[in-house]
């Protein structure tokens, strides 16, 4: 069955003060053992035989899920304090380098513990700003992600549905920047109805010109005092 626990994001994107670490792990699966009673369920067979994983492997419905519970548990008292985590993204933070510096050793010494691997390749440690699932970070606010906004304002006029679904897709992710994104975006969602002949009318042009406006001049939110 199916968990429908979703792992919220907005808590990782927080402003920071201090430079701050950002780490993230070598991989987010094959680190959870299974249960034996019920490593039989993942068998498979190839030409080489019949195999069972012992881990928890990529491909299984709720591996996301399990992974994020595990995280939790994992670091379940210095979430929201010093701390967030977004499956194998973490974010340590503090008002002082020194404090950052405190909160950093206990992070690792719990990813010790419990046999955590990260990849260093990933982890950047005491930044000021960063980029943090799709969004840069920093003591001003929380920005868009100017390579991905430069990539949507550069794409031409839509000619699919798919085209419209995935332009939707990006620029929805920043939708909290925009005022109004549902309003404007209605013309072209309007293509993605059933049975809606595929017309790029001006009303679409008029309204795929203004995301793409509105992504590239999109303001930095803050914390209000």
């Amino acid at each position: 069955m199916e968990d429908d626990y979703k792992p919220a994001v907005q808590s990782q994107r927080r402003p920071v003060g201090e430079p701050n670490p950002l780490c993230s792990q070598k991989r987010r699966v094959f680190q959870i053992p299974i249960d034996p009673q019920d490593q039989e369920k993942t068998t498979f067979t190839c030409p080489y035989g019949t195999f069972a994983y012992r881990r928890m492997p990529f491909g299984l419905c709720n591996a996301p899920v399990t992974f994020q519970r595990c995280m939790m548990s994992i670091f379940h008292d210095i979430i929201e304090k010093t701390m967030e985590v977004f499956m194998d993204d973490f974010s340590i933070f503090e008002d002082s380098f020194s404090s950052c510096l405190t909160n950093l050793d206990k992070m690792l010494e719990r990813c010790e513990e419990t046999n955590l691997v990260l990849n260093w390749e990933k982890c950047h440690f005491m930044c000021r700003e960063g980029i943090v699932l799709g969004h840069k970070i920093s003591k001003s606010g929380i920005e868009v992600d100017r390579e991905k906004v430069d990539v949507n304002a550069k794409l031409p006029h839509l000619t699919t549905v798919k085209g419209v679904r995935s332009f939707l897709g990006h620029a929805g992710f920043y939708r909290r920047f925009i005022q109004d994104f549902s309003k404007i975006a209605r013309p072209m969602t309007h293509l993605l109805e059933k049975e809606t002949p595929f017309v790029f009318s001006k009303e679409c042009i008029d309204a795929f010109d203004t995301l793409k406006k509105k992504l590239t001049e999109a303001p930095i939110l803050v914390i209000p005092d």
